[in-house]
């Protein structure tokens, strides 16, 4: 990088070189970018997709444009790789973007700004400038594309820069998770809220093809809700089910659980006998006691003659 052809003693220079040092000596495997040779004000950098989301596995490439008055005002971004999340070629509205200066810190960096982007991936755009929302298996479809080769953009040094970024961030971002249809079905959002939520779905409230269409990297997750979905009715509402498997058990097994329905129709009558013997006994006790005490006050001979 040429940089006896700027002015050293500028503060963005100062902070914009060190940054590129910085870059350099601490790379990261999420995310990688650089100045074009000719104007350090203007990077290209590529990202991957964050983990366990539709985005994972692919690589999008941007373009990053810093400020004279850098880092006391913020970058502008864009993004050139189809993603289903951002425009391509149109500056994007973040909170770490120039759309909102008044969020920026000049302690921020062109890698927090990096950081923050990927982030903000598989947040909801709620409508924000330069946003789109695309269904998921799309998002998924387009990391998958975005891996084959880089976008084409600007000018020869420029695409030579993106294609070495790209090859760099190809030997790095792992392989694109590919799901089964039916554990593509299990990330519905429904299923992430509870059996409730499932139990409506299968109902008829949501369509299998939307349930489908809303794919995830985390079966796991959705194994376990079916379990459980599985075993509700067996705990709340035994139904025929539960008879047709008392009948296929072993005989010694059924014989045991047939005594145990009689044992609990005769606990109430033995406790109901129980219950009057001691009301009996505590009466006796409570009338003999009585008599002692009115024989020893003197007045044993009125309750005898009353008796």
């Amino acid at each position: 990088m040429a940089e006896d052809k700027y002015n050293l003693k500028n503060p963005a220079v100062k902070r914009i070189l060190q940054e590129v040092k910085e870059m350099q000596s601490n790379p990261s495997d999420d995310f990688m970018s650089l100045p074009l040779e000719e104007n350090i004000f203007d990077w290209q950098f590529a990202i991957r997709g964050p983990s366990e989301t539709e985005f994972e596995g692919g690589i999008y490439h941007g373009r990053i444009q810093l400020p004279a008055e850098y880092p006391f005002k913020p970058p502008s971004f864009m993004l050139l790789t189809p993603n289903g999340r951002f425009e391509t070629q149109t500056k994007i509205c973040l909170s770490i973007s120039n759309h909102h200066p008044e969020h920026w810190q000049p302690s921020w960096s062109v890698r927090t700004a990096l950081v923050a982007l990927i982030a903000f991936m598989p947040t909801n755009p709620n409508g924000a400038l330069g946003s789109v929302e695309y269904k998921k298996e799309e998002r998924r479809s387009l990391a998958i594309k975005s891996r084959a080769a880089a976008p084409r953009y600007g000018t020869t040094e420029r695409q030579k820069l993106i294609d070495e970024i790209h090859e760099c961030m190809l030997s790095k971002v792992p392989p694109v998770p590919q799901l089964s249809p039916s554990q593509d079905s299990k990330e519905h959002p429904s299923n992430r809220e509870g059996n409730v939520q499932v139990s409506s779905q299968n109902d008829g409230a949501t369509p299998a093809g939307e349930a489908a269409a809303e794919g995830s990297p985390n079966p796991a997750v959705g194994d376990r809700i079916v379990e459980e979905v599985q075993e509700a009715p067996l705990n709340g509402n035994p139904g025929p089910e539960v008879a047709r498997t008392l009948n296929a058990a072993p005989s010694s097994g059924s014989s045991q659980l047939l005594q145990r329905p009689e044992m609990k129709v005769q606990k109430p009558a033995d406790d109901r006998l129980f219950t009057w013997a001691a009301v009996g006994l505590t009466i006796a006790i409570m009338v003999l006691l009585f008599k002692k005490f009115m024989k020893s006050s003197g007045h044993g001979a009125v309750f005898m003659d009353g008796s």
